[in-house]
């Protein structure tokens, strides 16, 4: 890989030229111009065609470099400098580079290399006549050759599929003239000795000499007067291959990939975003605190500045916007992939012109972490049961690397203090950035106040394999250095950091040992947050996905709440509800939004398998307790046997609350075609009730059969085994809910400690049920499964369900493999 990437070929008038512009340079050409340059020189050659905008420039190239080293007799001074080099001291470390950089930025570039980069940067001038930095026109004649430009290194050892270098050296945004230009340019050539450079070559086995650095020389986008971010055409978290991750914030990119703040995150659907639907799965508002700009008239090149509270409040791109950046991943990614003859997910970096409202691609690299991961191990964290976390997290971020670690904290501000971190502590910071990753390899966890999924820190910690929340925004007040942590990202989406060493534990399957079974195997999931990670777990698809959970964790307020919003009582509750949707005008939007979101990244995730939505069954005292509940929910003596599940939806009363919900799943369906969907009924207690729900579907979108709608109903009420085959009739599947049907076979309330003993799937009574229920549905040709917890709990009743015939199981995840292996077994000893 070194030889390859950074030899110089044999001599010939282009390997030979000090500059190359970027229409002149493609793929093949790293060693030539570095793989940033090379990649822009590429996409600019095949893919702007296909509608990637990328701004154009020039490049100097590696033999540039080589000749400047030459020419100065530098080679044998940096073999001295690097002679005793000690990584691992951060001393030796920082002296060796401090020498290393100093004696390039005091060593001339030869006069030719000057003209020549003076040359080419006039003439990118000419090919953007008329631009300035304050938009000013009657300065257009005064800085026709004064074009803002980025100038970024490129190395020959950088973007490769196995390394990706970046951030390694250095970039200059907001250049102006040809003076600032070869300053720029020089101090690149001299950042490929900055120390993280330095430490990260020697970690990867690459020699210091033979990697060479080129130059690129970018004409700017003005997303200083708009926004900017990164993007992944994979989900950095999970490696789930059908999504687009994209981040934006206000302002040039810089603080995104820094980590300096906290952007909007969006996450769209590949597969029918390509067919032409709009599947945005999710869209997450970030702080945006403060956004860089350029430094007009100032002594600097750029600055931050604080964003109105306004602008913060607003997502930095429209959905339009997200869905082209999305396309764009997918054109990448599969240019790269079929250039490469392997699959070569990206990480993009993208501006938005805030002068002409365009879209540009600036970067883009192979994505290093989650495209070197065996498909054939599933790893996964767990507490060990027993230890769970009973105290209050310390703090809370956005989780990076689904992983558990742990160790003393150490509180860091400034990256001059770097020499006082001690190997397998976890690092707690405010943000990080590439002079940070000396001590980062170094920790057992990292911990940021600032950053989105797509920083710095992140990165860095997928790409070294450790944990990391970033975002906390009081991690470096909440945690003291010394103090023993554990920090989680094992836990969903959300990062938690506990005080204390909780004991935790690995598990590791061989996938390519599981076997595959006749038997349906299922999963239940009810948090999106979690859905992509759990895709990797091998499964036929979701046998039950409760939407109370998004309700109650994402959407937290009663529906009827939101459609009566200027009715409510209770000014408290109002002000709260009003702060929650404060950017929905009409407040029931907010409700179907959010669900069509939680519902559509669920549906997602296990595209194409069906994904079983039961419809909403909390019972009244649980929708009390949603903010505004209390208004709108009658006191029930046994909400369990209540007004719950089927029963509402046609209710006058609470009719529009459901009409929400069809219309959330209208909206993943038909606008981000997602139909693997299937809704589910619960608790409908007569065939009467059945029609009517459907009634209700029917009037809101959902027509049972309309593009292949199908509609399930729970079998958990003792009249849906007796009148099975009616309701057969009416339902396309069932699922046997094996709690309420024990709870109701055996005459018991589950919740009631007092009768608890007598709760078990097994009894003869209800396992009789569980037969007639499966013989009358599959005589009656209709899909027949189960999804309560019975199957995870006792191997003979799975076995029981496979030897009466049910079509599937639906599992909580941490039984899936097990289950699935046992229900092999059972398989094969019946055939």
């Amino acid at each position: 890989m070194l030889d390859t990437a950074a030899k110089m070929v044999p001599d010939t008038d282009r390997t030979q030229a000090l500059i190359l512009w970027y229409e002149e340079v493609g793929i093949d050409d790293i060693h030539l111009v570095g793989g940033k340059n090379a990649s822009l020189g590429e996409m600019i050659q095949q893919l702007a065609s296909k509608g990637v905008n990328v701004p154009n420039g020039f490049a100097t190239t590696a033999a540039a470099y080589r000749y400047f080293i030459d020419r100065a007799g530098l080679e044998p001074k940096l073999q001295r400098i690097f002679a005793d080099l000690d990584v691992n001291d951060l001393q030796n470390l920082r002296q060796r580079g401090e020498q290393a950089r100093s004696l390039m930025l005091n060593t001339p570039f030869p006069q030719d290399l000057e003209q020549a980069i003076a040359t080419a940067y006039t003439q990118l001038c000419d090919r953007y006549p008329g631009t300035s930095a304050d938009g000013n026109p009657e300065l257009v004649a005064d800085i026709q050759h004064n074009t803002d430009v980025a100038v970024r290194s490129s190395a020959t050892a950088e973007d490769l599929p196995d390394a990706s270098f970046a951030g390694q050296q250095e970039t200059y945004l907001n250049v102006h003239g040809v003076k600032q230009v070869l300053e720029a340019c020089h101090k690149c050539f001299a950042s490929i000795f900055t120390d993280r450079a330095i430490s990260y070559r020697t970690t990867r086995g690459f020699d210091h000499l033979n990697v060479y650095l080129s130059v690129g020389v970018q004409k700017m986008v003005r997303s200083d007067l708009a926004a900017s971010g990164v993007m992944f055409s994979i989900d950095p978290e999970t490696g789930f291959r059908n999504a687009a991750s994209i981040s934006a914030a206000y302002g040039l990119g810089e603080n995104v990939v820094q980590g300096a703040v906290n952007p909007d995150e969006f996450v769209v659907f590949k597969p029918t975003l390509t067919d032409g639907f709009r599947p945005i799965l999710s869209k997450r508002l970030g702080s945006k605190a403060i956004k860089m700009v350029y430094d007009l008239g100032g002594s600097k090149l750029t600055k931050n500045v604080r964003v109105p509270d306004s602008e913060r409040a607003k997502f930095a791109i429209e959905d339009d916007e997200i869905l082209t950046l999305a396309r764009w991943a997918v054109v990448i990614e599969d240019h790269y992939s079929a250039v490469r003859g392997t699959y070569t997910p990206m990480d993009i970096e993208w501006a938005k012109d805030g002068e002409t409202g365009q879209l540009f691609i600036v970067q883009a690299r192979p994505e290093t972490v989650q495209s070197q991961k065996s498909g054939n191990i599933l790893r996964s964290y767990r507490f060990t049961a027993g230890s769970e976390p009973s105290t209050p997290a310390l703090t809370i971020g956005s989780a990076v690397g689904e992983r558990i670690g742990q160790g003393a904290a150490r509180v860091i501000f400034d990256v001059h203090q770097i020499t006082e971190f001690q190997p397998g502590e976890v690092l707690v910071t405010n943000r990080t950035d590439p002079d940070w990753e000396p001590i980062m390899k170094k920790a057992g966890a990292i911990v940021t106040n600032q950053g989105g999924r797509t920083c710095h820190a992140a990165i860095i910690a997928r790409e070294m394999g450790i944990p990391a929340i970033v975002g906390c925004s009081d991690a470096t007040t909440a945690i003291a250095t010394g103090q023993a942590v554990t920090i989680s990202c094992a836990e969903g989406d959300i990062g938690k950091v506990y005080e204390g060493l909780l004991p935790f534990e690995i598990i590791e399957t061989e996938l390519s040992q599981l076997t595959p079974t006749h038997t349906k195997i299922l999963m239940n999931v009810g948090n999106p947050d979690e859905a992509l990670g759990l895709a990797a777990i091998p499964c036929d698809g979701v046998g039950l996905a409760r939407l109370e959970f998004i309700i109650a964790n994402q959407i937290k307020v009663h529906p009827l709440a939101l459609l009566n919003f200027d009715l409510l009582i209770d000014a408290d509750v109002k002000r709260q509800i009003a702060k929650l949707t404060v950017s929905y005008p009409h407040k029931a939007d907010f409700f179907v939004d959010k669900l069509a979101h939680g519902v559509a990244t669920l549906a997602a995730a296990f595209h194409p398998h069906p994904v079983i939505v039961r419809m909403s069954d909390f019972k009244s005292n649980e929708y009390a307790n949603l903010l505004g509940g209390r208004q709108f929910e009658p006191k029930e003596e046994n909400p369990m046997l209540g007004w719950r599940g089927a029963s509402r939806y046609y209710d006058p009363i609470y009719r529009d609350a459901f009409a929400l919900e069809c219309q959330a799943l209208k909206r993943v369906r038909e606008e981000m075609g997602l139909t693997n969907i299937i809704p589910m009924i619960p608790f409908c207690r007569t065939p009467d009730e059945g029609r009517r729900v459907l009634a209700e579907m029917a009037a809101n979108g959902l027509q049972q059969g309309d593009k292949g709608l199908e509609v399930y109903v729970m079998c958990e009420v003792p009249s849906n085994v007796i009148l099975a085959a009616e309701f057969c009739q009416i339902f396309d599947g069932f699922s046997i809910g094996s709690n309420d049907l024990t709870q109701l076979t055996l005459g018991l309330d589950r919740d009631s400690a007092l009768v608890s003993h007598i709760f078990d799937e097994r009894n003869p009574a209800v396992m009789a049920m569980v037969k007639m229920a499966i013989s009358t549905v599959k005589a009656n040709g209709r899909k027949i499964g189960i999804c309560g917890q019975a199957p995870s709990d006792y191997p003979e009743f799975a076995r029981f369900l496979v030897e009466q015939g049910i079509d599937s199981i639906s599992l909580n995840p941490d039984s899936v493999i097990k289950t699935r292996l046992e229900i092999a077994q059972v398989e094969a000893s019946l055939s």
